[in-house]
């Protein structure tokens, strides 16, 4: 236990009780849900483990220190006496990502620059020489988050963003995150118990997820790196026993997961990606319209999607909707259809009445993510399955 401390999972608005299960079901102690985070208690292990198997979160941070400050003065002296030499060479890289919310400091940027003059002009001063800055393969990544005059300063375990699976080798014109797809996937009830179909895949990441899920695959299982791997205390032996402990609980998967994509070029991307993640014998991509499909399998079908919402592809938003809801209504009885939706007036086009609502957010747009039940026969007897 004296091994234990806390850490702080980022995550996106809405998945927050999402991730705060994901890490209960992993053996998290001390789960508190905050605004996009999650923080946890766990030890060194844990904390590669969240990183290889967390679906939703975005970062694992550790925190290292926190401290008021009320002035740039003041910040830089508090991040100055810090012994950074305890986690880094004075010829290492360090790099710094910050998020603001406070009157005192209004700018981002600025503050990652004043931190690292402090941090850099304390190994000047002790060494005579300083460590680099390097944006993409730091030694050390710290994250600074001011919210008001508080300011908390931790280490970034993860690196690039957990979103960057790296089986995502080819994207289309609009791809959808890796997390944003996993917490849809979570929060439909996806469990792999059924078919699965996504009819509009673009570059294959709905159904990769899905799959991953499907058979319980570490989603973090094809990333090159994690930014702790360059820590002082990296544990390579534990790391392993950690991998090798997750992948025992990979299990079977007996259905079928489905992909459609009008587009030659989108099927051709969603094809390699899916080669990427090793997931051929799971995954089937075909080029087809969606609005030309119909329900294959006999039994229910569990269907999410992320429809072009107009932002970046040229569309008739009234006319595309109405047309997702009449095929979803006319060839798809027995299904349980999801989709995210930034455009509210094309929700209202879709001519069907969402069971449920949920609110989420795609990159920076307000958006919904909506379930449709569609009926085998008649609605009575369909309600006793439901």
């Amino acid at each position: 236990m004296a091994n234990n401390f806390r850490m702080i999972a980022k995550t996106l608005y809405g998945f927050e009780s999402i991730l705060a299960k994901e890490l209960l079901d992993l053996g998290a102690m001390e789960i508190k849900e905050g605004n996009r985070m999650v923080s946890f208690v766990g030890d060194k292990g844990f904390m590669y483990k969240a990183n290889l198997c967390l679906r939703t979160a975005i970062k694992i941070l550790k925190p290292y220190e926190s401290f008021r400050a009320n002035s740039e003065e003041e910040l830089y002296d508090n991040i100055k006496k810090l012994p950074w030499e305890k986690f880094l060479d004075v010829k290492g890289s360090l790099a710094i990502d910050s998020a603001v919310h406070s009157d005192i400091f209004t700018h981002s940027q600025y503050v990652a620059l004043k931190a690292k003059d402090a941090i850099v002009d304390r190994f000047r001063e002790k060494f005579g020489e300083r460590p680099d800055v390097d944006l993409d393969f730091p030694d050390l990544r710290i994250n600074i988050h001011i919210e008001k005059n508080f300011c908390n300063v931790s280490f970034d375990s993860s690196g690039d963003s957990l979103h960057k699976r790296g089986y995502r080798s080819a994207t289309n014109i609009a791809p959808i995150n890796e997390v944003l797809a996993a917490g849809m996937l979570l929060m439909s009830g996806w469990d792999g118990q059924c078919d699965f179909l996504d009819p509009m895949c673009g570059s294959g990441t709905i159904p990769i997820e899905a799959a991953m899920i499907a058979s319980n695959i570490p989603p973090n299982l094809n990333r090159k790196e994690f930014a702790f791997e360059k820590w002082s205390d990296w544990d390579e032996d534990l790391y392993e026993k950690i991998e090798e402990s997750a992948l025992k609980k990979v299990r079977d998967f007996h259905f079928k997961i489905k992909g459609y994509d009008k587009a030659p070029s989108a099927v051709m991307k969603a094809k390699e990606n899916v080669k990427n993640a090793n997931l051929s014998d799971f995954i089937e991509i075909q080029q087809k319209s969606f609005f030309e499909s119909e329900k294959e399998n006999e039994g229910y079908l569990h269907m999410l999607f992320n429809p072009p919402y107009g932002e970046r592809l040229e569309i008739d938003i009234e006319e595309f909707y109405g047309r997702i809801g009449d095929t979803l209504k006319q060839n798809y009885p027995g299904t349980h259809a999801w989709f995210i939706a930034t455009n509210f007036d094309a929700i209202k086009s879709v001519g069907l009445r969402a069971s449920r609502k949920i609110k989420l957010y795609n990159g920076p747009l307000e958006g919904r993510l909506l379930k449709y039940v569609l009926y085998e026969g008649s609605k009575k007897k369909s309600k006793q399955k439901d």
